[in-house]
């Protein structure tokens, strides 16, 4: 079958864009830094718990934060419970199991539908409790620790998420202070095309449990705060008398 002229032309102009884009990807990434792994990287590491107080954090049982478009958590940490609301959806997520039920403008969903909302919280709560607290998370499970040595002679240090989560063989290079309070990071990830991109870790406050939450991200895609933080040892000292994760219970 013979292609109309007017097609080729059309083909042709997103073949360029295509292109393009492919070309500036290239241009505007970076390649992930080489590190080295054993003793001084995972000191390093510990320098960062230390500036957050992890052991602050192992101690907040329940907090709560709001991610931008309108995603909204309450995390049980004691029982690894969540209840995740967006856009009229409200999930109890177990997320160990990837499990729970869900309601959609107050009616449960069940079935497919409800699993598939279930689902759609754990990707959520993923991410967004990333963005909460990601400098606590440089020891868990399938983690790679490098220290790289920056162009100023600063050591900066490398996180490679090797399995686990959603998106495994992210890695995320963190800039420090001098306390080894993170200031902002690079990312090397599966979502965004572009490797390098670097975001603020900034805004940091304190948690009446003493844990530190950095509470604002700037990226050259945009801003991201993390906002309505409330944290606590139990959900007695929340101010919670009714446990909202009965109905998973």
């Amino acid at each position: 079958m013979r292609i109309p002229k007017w097609l080729k032309w059309i083909l042709g102009i997103i073949g360029v864009i295509l292109l393009g884009l492919f070309i500036f990807v290239k241009a505007a990434s970076e390649s992930i830094p080489e590190g080295t792994t054993g003793a001084e990287a995972d000191a390093l590491a510990n320098k960062v718990l230390a500036a957050i107080d992890k052991p602050a954090w192992d101690t907040t049982g329940v907090i709560q934060w709001s991610f931008p478009r309108g995603h909204d958590f309450l995390w049980d940490r004691t029982r690894n419970l969540v209840k995740v609301n967006w856009d009229g959806n409200e999930v109890l997520l177990n997320p160990d199991e990837i499990s729970g039920k869900a309601w959609t403008n107050g009616t449960e969903i069940t079935g497919d539908a409800g699993d598939k909302l279930v689902k759609a919280a754990w990707g959520l709560f993923c991410n967004d409790s990333f963005w909460l607290n990601a400098p606590a998370k440089v020891f868990d499970p399938g983690t790679e620790r490098r220290i790289v040595t920056l162009e100023d002679g600063s050591k900066a240090l490398l996180i490679t998420y090797v399995s686990g989560g959603t998106t495994p063989g992210d890695s995320y290079l963190w800039i420090l202070d001098d306390k080894g309070l993170p200031t902002s990071y690079k990312m090397w990830t599966s979502i965004i095309p572009i490797g390098g991109i670097a975001a603020t870790w900034e805004n940091w406050t304190t948690l009446p449990t003493g844990a530190k939450i950095a509470t604002n991200h700037v990226a050259s895609f945009g801003e991201i705060p993390i906002t309505n933080i409330k944290g606590a040892k139990d959900m007695a000292s929340f101010g919670l008398s009714n446990d909202p994760f009965q109905p998973i219970l």
